[in-house]
């Protein structure tokens, strides 16, 4: 038994933040922005809005595509660094907002790799037999954690992301294969230093801004560039493809240098990668999911076409998932 993915959705907050505005923020033009990310446009949540607020519509969404009642759910893993709260999870506050009684869940902490880490338990736990239709969310509410008077984080990240939902799949349609990474090493690179056991919040950790994102832009690029790249096309050789058998390439979407040198690196062409860096930015472990119902709604995957998913983030963590698509609702 595989688990397929049989509805998908997405969310993204109303309020927008374009270059040009972050021009009147920071020491910065919207031509250095492009030329180095991509990015044009991001989304920030409204005042009060929050990741479980974001989970939701797109768990109500999943619902109402399915045809699916709230108590027909068992599981729900929502992928996320900036949960509502240090202590309940985020998909507590999920599973209570749109009443599915009969399921448990957790949150996965995996920075940008944390949907494709959270696919992987959830295939498995359908793959069990125990659980039959598991609700998967990839979302980041990181202007919470962004100091918008940081040149160097506040023109990457933005507010968004997506779900998808799982079920048992009795043909060749559904999760073929995974392969994972961790390298706590790189912690130190990409961080927030604060508001942990570590360096609870004081005083002290609220004026160093330690309870914003620090990232070594130099370092996560070259280690993103190298280890993406490689983890794509070593799912690949595992299983006898060649990027010509790759219908749709949906990479994590930090940066557009970074996605075109994994994209490279597998022999993909351009019309075989699917990139919305451009509008949304980084959304962290919302790009893929919110990029797979995106790449639904414009019909480019069809029953049988193989999608390559690839994701680097914070931890350090990285991984590819590949996956036979089937009838999506």
């Amino acid at each position: 038994m595989k688990a397929k993915i049989t509805a998908t959705a997405r969310y993204l907050p109303k309020r927008t933040l374009s270059n040009f505005d972050l021009e009147k923020m920071v020491d910065t033009t919207d031509e250095w922005i492009r030329s180095r990310t991509g990015i044009e446009n991001r989304h920030i949540v409204a005042e009060g809005e929050a990741t479980s607020d974001m989970g939701t519509q797109i768990a109500k969404q999943l619902l109402a595509r399915s045809e699916k009642s709230a108590e027909d759910i068992d599981l729900i893993l929502v992928a996320t660094s900036t949960p509502d709260f240090p202590v309940v999870s985020t998909a507590a506050l999920v599973q209570d907002k749109i009443g599915a009684a009969n399921a448990w869940g957790f949150d996965i902490v995996a920075a940008c790799t944390g949907f494709v880490y959270a696919m992987e338990i959830g295939s498995k736990m359908v793959e069990s037999g125990q659980y039959k239709n598991v609700i998967v969310i990839g979302a980041d509410t990181m202007s919470s954690i962004i100091d918008y008077t940081d040149r160097n984080t506040c023109i990457i990240f933005g507010d968004g992301g997506g779900g998808v939902l799982l079920e048992p799949s009795e043909n060749e349609h559904g999760i073929l294969d995974s392969i994972l990474y961790t390298d706590g090493s790189g912690s130190k690179y990409l961080t927030v230093p604060a508001g942990g056991s570590l360096h609870p919040a004081s005083i002290d950790t609220i004026e160093k801004k330690m309870h914003y994102v620090y990232q070594d832009g130099k370092m996560v690029y070259k280690f993103a560039v190298k280890n993406m790249a490689k983890v794509s096309k070593q799912i690949l050789d595992k299983n006898g493809l060649k990027g010509e058998d790759i219908k749709l390439f949906i990479p994590h979407q930090a940066n557009k240098r970074i996605i075109d040198a994994a994209a490279e690196r597998c022999g993909l062409h351009n019309d075989q990668v699917f990139v919305n860096v451009n509008r949304y930015g980084n959304t962290t472990a919302g790009t893929i999911p919110l990029a797979i119902d995106e790449a639904v709604e414009m019909n480019l995957l069809a029953e049988g076409d193989l999608l390559l998913l690839a994701a680097f983030g914070g931890g350090f963590t990285w991984g590819s998932m590949l996956i036979r698509w089937g009838n999506v609702s």
